[in-house]
């Protein structure tokens, strides 16, 4: 019963998702809110490939935005510039990214704690500086413009696109996590020196998922640039790599649903008060940050999942072992109990 029950849960709010543009469309203003609920499913595609190499390998990146950056551009030169098909630059540019960050994961892995976050960082800036200066790429302070096909011209299907590939890296994401590889990702984030003394190559392991997680934010990328249709180099800011993050940790870190929840949820929040609140709204945004922090440390959706056992303990006359309610990965089974 608790698995169809589940499955009922996410079938509602799949509906949910697919019924919402319909129920826009019919106001001048839902219009606009579509745009922002499809930007937002953008930054949560960004969330979720950090979430592999930060909430299951423990590697804190500062360098996603870049590599986002790196794939919005990417498909905006083979599709604008080449001539490429659309479909056919989507692939090719989440390989081109994962190339790069191949390479930069090579050095940068090899070490440990907080160098890795400031290698990574000090790579963002390069990536920005360079973005900046070299024209003849990025098209320097005037960008690079974006013409779609004219199948996507129209907002509801841009949306449905990125949803669809929303819910196909959520799959791929619980399908990784739920293979041979994940309790390796998972002990390498519980205890790296551990994990090399059992016979896990941690480094190699490392590498994979950060060429992994760097192949979906190059697919985030193409969908910023296909919803914004017009690049600058502010695309590969630092600040993008922070925002990423701080979804991520809002959201719920090693969870499938928090990355989603966190970005969307704050980044509608934030378009809602941008004409109102102006800069303002970045004091909100800190607020929700801070409570955030000290009452939900593991996220919205893991404090959901804590209070909802808690829940169960308290008046379902069911005991719950303690080990259950400490922090864990959704897709970690514990004493017969699923955290998914």
């Amino acid at each position: 019963m608790k698995k169809y029950a589940k499955i009922g849960l996410y079938l509602l709010v799949l509906a949910a998702a697919i019924a919402l543009p319909l129920l826009l469309n019919m106001s001048r203003k839902g219009k606009n809110h579509i745009s922002i609920l499809t930007l937002g499913m953008v930054w949560a595609i960004a969330a979720l490939s950090l979430n592999l190499i930060l909430g299951y390998t423990g590697q804190a990146s500062l360098a996603h935005g870049a590599f986002m950056g790196i794939g919005a551009y990417c498909f905006a030169i083979l599709f604008e510039r080449v001539g490429i098909n659309f479909w056919l630059a989507v692939p090719i540019t989440c390989l081109v990214t994962a190339l790069i960050g191949f390479l930069v994961g090579l050095p940068s892995l090899r070490t440990k704690g907080p160098y890795f976050a400031i290698f990574t960082l000090c790579f963002n800036v390069i990536v920005l500086v360079v973005f900046f200066n070299w024209t003849w790429l990025s098209g320097g302070v005037q960008g690079q413009a974006i013409t779609l096909p004219s199948y996507l011209s129209q907002r509801w299907v841009r949306y449905y696109v990125v949803l669809f590939f929303l819910i196909l890296v959520m799959l791929i994401e619980r399908q990784i996590v739920k293979s041979l590889a994940g309790p390796s990702l998972i002990a390498v984030r519980s205890n790296e020196n551990l994990a090399e003394a059992v016979g896990i190559r941690t480094f190699r392991e490392k590498l994979i998922a950060f060429t992994a997680s760097c192949f979906l934010v190059g697919l985030a990328g193409v969908f910023f640039a296909m919803e914004q249709q017009h690049l600058s180099p502010e695309a590969t800011s630092y600040l993008a790599s922070f925002y990423i993050l701080i979804y991520l940790l809002i959201g719920g870190v090693a969870t499938l649903g928090g990355p989603v929840v966190g970005a969307v949820g704050l980044y509608w929040l934030l378009s809602r008060f941008e004409k109102s609140l102006g800069d303002f709204r970045y004091l909100i945004f800190g607020l929700i940050l801070i409570f955030v922090i000290i009452y939900f440390p593991m996220g919205v959706v893991g404090g959901i999942k804590k209070l909802w056992e808690w829940a169960k303990e308290r008046w379902g006359g069911k005991e719950v072992p303690s080990d259950t309610l400490a922090y864990r990965g959704p897709d970690e089974e514990v004493r017969g109990v699923s955290s998914d």
